[in-house]
């Protein structure tokens, strides 16, 4: 019998997308708010991620679990890439750039990927970086033991911060100066950090699936503290997981995961007592808004004047318009969405989402 599906993790993913969306706005704003958001939501996706991520005994398994996250990331991940290069590429010829060495040389910046990629590709990295800690902790969970997993993610952990000291205060230039000088592809290495929390979401299962209210407490009242420092100058903690940015070695897992705690409890509690079902609806055409709303604004910011809401409303209501029409008059649209569903082998039942 197929399980009821989890109205709570839409609720949150539509949300942690609207938050992708405001934290992406040029503007100049007079509360930190960007900063805030980037301080967990990032790392809410991978746990959320890893919440539902499904063990597998035998290398067929393996393979066939893969292919299907490749499918349902990194098929959409090419789609969105051609299509805005294309986009790009014309209004380039509009303008008048003829000058074909700019052209191999942004296709090559675009192949290399992750934090080398800026302007509308600006989001680009996540998706190759969950591909590559879905690779990593399928081959975890298949060859060792829980021990042995958790002392690779410890691991994992500690080389992340080292890379992140080597970034800051070896290389020269700022933060993302000095985390390009690092020539890795596609943001593989920053899987060394999303592993932690994807990991957190998959061995905390129980505990994710319904935060007490004592939890709930207690990780509003860390973020509350942690806001109140930093308003009042006493720390100043930035997290950036596309440019290597780990600024402590603590605070990177109890501002993030404490934040994370709060977002969800309330949502698991607000999902029962309402419907919220725009919030799913974001959720559903969340591929589209990630690819294409900084895109949107790209197109659009010179010819209008918005701030922060006109901003966040395009780059919402665009993308959704063009995920409905690709479901609708493409041919395989929802796989180019991420939408790729093996068949079923008979008598299999659906899993919970």
């Amino acid at each position: 019998m197929a399980k009821k599906r989890l109205t709570w993790v839409d609720v949150t993913k539509g949300f942690l997308m609207i938050l992708v969306v405001v934290g992406h706005y040029p503007g100049e704003l007079d509360f930190p708010l960007s900063k805030y958001i980037y301080w967990f939501h990032m790392p809410a996706f991978f746990l959320l991620s890893g919440l539902f991520f499904k063990e597998v005994k035998t290398r067929a398994e393996a393979g066939e679990s893969i292919r299907k996250r490749f499918m349902q990331l990194i098929v959409p991940y090419l789609f969105f890439l051609v299509l805005i290069t294309a986009m790009r590429y014309g209004m380039e010829l509009g303008y008048g750039n003829t000058d074909i060495q700019w052209y191999l040389n942004d296709l090559w910046t675009l192949v290399v990927g992750g934090r080398f990629v800026r302007g509308a590709y600006g989001v680009f990295w996540f998706v190759t970086a969950l591909f590559a800690v879905f690779v990593m902790f399928t081959f975890m969970t298949r060859h060792f033991s829980r021990k042995v997993q958790i002392g690779l993610v410890a691991i994992s952990y500690v080389i992340a911060h080292t890379e992140s000291l080597f970034a800051q205060r070896v290389l020269d230039g700022g933060v993302v100066e000095s985390a390009q000088q690092i020539p890795l592809p596609w943001n593989v290495d920053v899987a060394l950090m999303a592993l932690v929390y994807f990991a957190i979401g998959y061995y905390l299962k129980t505990f994710w699936m319904e935060i007490s209210s004592k939890w709930l407490g207690a990780a509003a009242v860390a973020v509350a503290v942690c806001l109140a420092l930093d308003a009042a100058g006493l720390f100043d903690y930035h997290l950036s997981m596309k440019f290597l940015r780990y600024d402590h070695f603590f605070l990177d897992l109890i501002i993030p995961v404490s934040c994370t705690i709060v977002v969800i409890g309330l949502f698991q509690r607000a999902a029962k007592r309402m419907p919220l079902k725009w919030l799913q609806f974001v959720e559903k055409h969340s591929i589209s808004i990630m690819y294409l709303h900084i895109f949107a604004d790209i197109v659009l910011n010179d010819f209008f004047n918005y701030g922060l809401i006109g901003f966040t409303a395009i780059g919402l209501v665009l993308p959704i318009l063009v995920s409905v029409a690709l479901e609708k008059f493409v041919p395989y649209g929802k796989i180019l969405l991420g939408g790729f569903r093996p068949r079923k082998k008979p008598g299999s039942a659906a899993m919970v989402r």
